[in-house]
């Protein structure tokens, strides 16, 4: 091997190992400082623990079961995707809230002035605190819905429609709280 040959895998093995190096600096420095997660959560260090009230609901035609179930997919999330103490009360950060609509509606309409589609749409009130970051705090609605065909009867699919309306509400209210991008 010529002293070229020798001096190019140099370079190369040097390339490799400040590549390697410089990685593991970032990756240390992002996860060590404790602000950052690869969930996407950005977590003040000083926030321990999280407390998430239950959320009653104050529409007329939520089904009884879905105040239990929007809850518990709220805290089946914080405890997944975060290292925060789940606590029954005085969270250093706090949900509070409930169900403030539910409804059905048409929304594609064919040419007979038939729907083809219904829309079911919730609303849910949040008050979140955050003890350790004040500024972070809010208070606001958060809405989605799922699409059915309105062939099908609303009993038939709603609990579906509720499990996928909730895990798109839950991520809406996670991010809005915890992720700071």
């Amino acid at each position: 091997m010529n002293n070229v040959e020798f001096s190019e895998g140099l370079r190369h093995h040097l390339g490799m190992v400040r590549f390697i190096f410089f990685s593991f600096l970032l990756f240390s420095t992002l996860s060590g400082c404790g602000v950052y997660s690869f969930t996407g959560a950005s977590i003040s260090p000083e926030v321990k623990s999280v407390s998430i009230d239950f959320f009653p609901s104050y529409a007329a035609l939520a089904p009884t079961n879905m105040p239990q179930s929007f809850t518990e997919s709220l805290r089946e999330l914080f405890i997944s995707r975060t290292n925060l103490d789940l606590l029954t009360k005085n969270g250093d950060i706090r949900f509070e809230g409930y169900i403030s609509d539910y409804q059905t509606r048409p929304v594609a309409i064919q040419g007979n002035e038939t729907a083809a589609k219904n829309r079911l749409t919730v609303t849910v009130n949040v008050t979140y605190t955050n003890t350790k970051e004040e500024d972070k705090s809010f208070e606001k609605s958060f809405s989605r819905f799922a699409d059915f065909d309105a062939t099908q009867n609303l009993t038939d699919v709603e609990q579906a429609l509720i499990a996928e309306i909730n895990e798109q509400l839950i991520l809406d209210i996670f991010n809005e709280a915890v992720v700071n991008w």
